[in-house]
C-alpha cells in the first residue's frame, strides 16, 4: 500500500531547491510513500520531535535542505522544509513541528 502525502508546511520545487534536490527528494520520498525505511546519508530518526519523526537530509551544493517527516500507518505528513545551516536542528524548527503535529492530531 502507498502512503498517501500530506505536507503541513513547506514547499518541494525550484526554486529555491536545485532541480536535482527536488528530484532526489521526489525519489526518496516515494521510497518512503511504499513502506521503505531509510537510513544515513539520507534520513535520521528525529526523537527529539516525536515518534516515528525523521529528518530527509538533501545536498544541494552548497546548501543543505531538510524535510522533517512522520511516518503513520497510512500517511507520511511533511512538518517543516528548511534550509540547514548549522549543525543543530533550530530550536523553533523544532518547535513548529511538535505544535504542528499536535494540531493534525487533535483534528
Amino acid at each position: 500500500m502507498t502512503k498517501e502525502i500530506f505536507v503541513l508546511s513547506g514547499e518541494i520545487k525550484t526554486p529555491p531547491f536545485s532541480s536535482e534536490a527536488r528530484r532526489e527528494a521526489g525519489f526518496l520520498l516515494r521510497k518512503i510513500q511504499e513502506g521503505e525505511s531509510l537510513s544515513m546519508p539520507y534520513s535520521r530518526p528525529m526523537p527529539s520531535i516525536g515518534k516515528n519523526c525523521y529528518e530527509l537530509r538533501l545536498g544541494n551544493g552548497e546548501e543543505n535542505w531538510r524535510i522533517v517527516y512522520r511516518v503513520d500507518s497510512d500517511t507520511v505528513l511533511i512538518l517543516e522544509v528548511f534550509n540547514k545551516k548549522t549543525q543543530k536542528t533550530p530550536k523553533q524548527v523544532i518547535d513548529n513541528c511538535q505544535r504542528r503535529m499536535k494540531r493534525y492530531d487533535e483534528a
